[in-house]
C-alpha cells in the first residue's frame, strides 16, 4: 500500500519537474538581435540632466542669412561713428582757421594812435619819408643798428647792374650758391641755368638767396670783388651805418639802419628792372624743360589799394621780419622802412596802419622814441 502510493508521487515530481522545466523553455524570449546599451552610472545620469541643452546648429544658409542682415546694422554703426568723427574734426578745423583769421585781421587791420597822434606800430625801427621833400613824417629806433636780411638784395641788384653785364647771358647754380650758414632752402637746384635777367628778377621779386649769389659768382673778379663792391656803393651813398658781408642777406652781419635804408631804397628807385621786378606780383620761368611758377614775397603788390615802385622784403630770425617801400601815399612818393617786426603779418599790418595814418590827413613831422 505504501509502495503503491510512493510511486506515482515519485513520477508527480518527475513529470512536474521536466513540466517545469518544459514551460521555463518555452516561456524564454528570443535573443535580442540588437546590441544592448548599458545602463549610465547614477553620476553620469545626473550630469546629463543638469547640462543644458545644446541649441542645435543652425543651417549654413540661415547662418549666412542673419549675418547678412547683422552687416548692414554694423556698417550703418561704424558710418555713424565715422561722420561724428569728421563733424568733430571739421568743427576744430575751422575754429583754428576762424582764431588764425582773427590774428591776422587784427595784426593786418588794427588801426590805433598814441596821445600825439602818431600810428602805434609793433616794428621796431620804423622810418616814414616824404621822398620828394625829404620830410621824416615819422619815426621810430630810426638810427639803431640792425641786420637788414634780404633788403641786401637791393644792393646787390644795384651792384650787378652797374658793372653793365649781358642779362641775356647764361649764369648756373653751383655748389657755391648752396646756403651752408643756415640751411635754407630753394627751388632752384644745382646745375639751373637762367639768364642773368631771371637771375636777378627772382633774387629781387621771390627773394632767392641762390639767385643772388650766382649774381656775386658771375661779377667780374668774382664774390670778393662783388662783396667790395656793394659796400663802396654804400659809402657812394652815404650809407655810413651799413656793412656788406654776403650778397643775400643770410649772414647776419649785413647791418643798417633805417634812415640809411631810407637813402638806399630811393638809390635803387632810379633803376627801372630794380622797379619793375621788385614789384612784379608772379613770374613763371622753365627750369629744365619745366615751368615754374614764382610769386613776389611782399602781398601788398598784389593789392588794388597798394601804388608801389619799389620792394623789398627780408627776414631771418637775428633781424626779424623786415619790409621796405617806396609807394605812391596822398599823391606823393614815401619811402616806408619796417625792421624786426615780431609777427608774420606784422610788417604787413604796420604798412596798412602807415597808410591810414597818412590818409586821415593827420601827417606832420613827429618822431615816437
Amino acid at each position: 500500500m505504501k509502495l503503491r502510493n510512493a510511486l506515482p508521487l515519485a513520477i508527480l515530481v518527475s513529470i512536474g519537474i521536466s513540466a517545469g522545466q518544459s514551460v521555463a523553455a518555452t516561456t524564454k524570449p528570443a535573443a535580442d538581435t540588437t546590441k544592448a546599451v548599458p545602463a549610465k552610472p547614477k553620476a553620469a545620469q545626473t550630469k546629463a540632466r543638469s547640462a543644458p541643452a545644446t541649441p542645435a546648429k543652425p543651417a549654413a544658409g540661415a547662418t549666412r542669412s542673419a549675418s547678412a542682415k547683422a552687416s548692414p546694422s554694423k556698417a550703418a554703426s561704424a558710418k555713424t561713428t565715422a561722420k561724428k568723427g569728421s563733424v568733430k574734426a571739421s568743427a576744430r578745423a575751422k575754429q583754428a582757421q576762424a582764431r588764425k583769421v582773427a590774428i591776422e585781421s587784427r595784426e593786418l587791420n588794427h588801426y590805433s594812435v598814441d596821445r600825439e597822434g602818431n600810428p602805434l606800430l609793433r616794428s621796431s625801427a620804423v622810418l616814414v619819408q616824404d621822398q620828394v621833400s625829404g620830410e621824416v613824417l615819422f619815426e621810430k629806433n630810426s638810427a639803431a643798428v640792425v641786420p637788414i636780411a634780404s633788403i641786401t638784395k637791393l644792393m646787390t641788384a644795384m651792384v650787378a647792374l652797374d658793372a653793365k653785364p649781358n642779362l641775356h647771358e647764361t649764369l648756373s647754380i653751383g655748389e657755391d650758391d648752396v646756403d651752408a650758414l643756415k640751411g635754407t632752402r630753394s627751388r632752384l637746384a644745382v646745375g639751373t641755368r637762367l639768364s642773368r635777367e631771371d637771375m636777378l628778377r627772382l633774387a629781387l621779386m621771390s627773394s632767392e638767396n641762390r639767385a643772388a649769389s650766382a649774381l656775386s659768382r658771375h661779377y667780374p673778379g668774382g664774390s670778393a670783388a662783388f662783396i667790395e663792391a656793394m659796400n663802396r656803393k654804400a659809402r657812394e651813398l652815404g650809407l655810413t651805418d651799413t656793412r656788406f658781408f654776403d650778397p643775400t642777406g643770410l649772414n647776419s652781419s649785413n647791418v643798417s639802419s633805417a634812415r640809411d635804408l631810407c637813402k638806399m631804397v630811393a638809390a635803387a628807385a632810379d633803376y627801372p628792372l630794380i622797379r619793375d621786378f621788385s614789384t612784379m606780383a608772379e613770374y613763371t620761368v622753365t627750369i629744365s624743360g619745366r615751368p615754374r611758377e614764382f610769386h613776389n614775397t611782399n602781398a601788398l603788390v598784389r593789392s588794388p589799394d597798394w601804388d608801389i615802385a619799389v620792394s623789398k622784403t627780408g627776414y631771418i630770425s637775428e633781424a626779424g621780419r623786415c619790409l621796405v617801400m617806396q609807394a605812391r601815399l596822398n599823391d606823393k612818393p614815401v619811402i616806408i622802412v619796417l625792421l624786426d617786426s615780431w609777427g608774420k603779418f606784422t610788417r604787413i599790418g604796420d604798412a596798412n596802419r602807415i597808410k591810414r595814418w597818412m590818409e586821415s590827413a593827420r601827417s606832420s613831422p613827429r618822431s615816437s622814441s
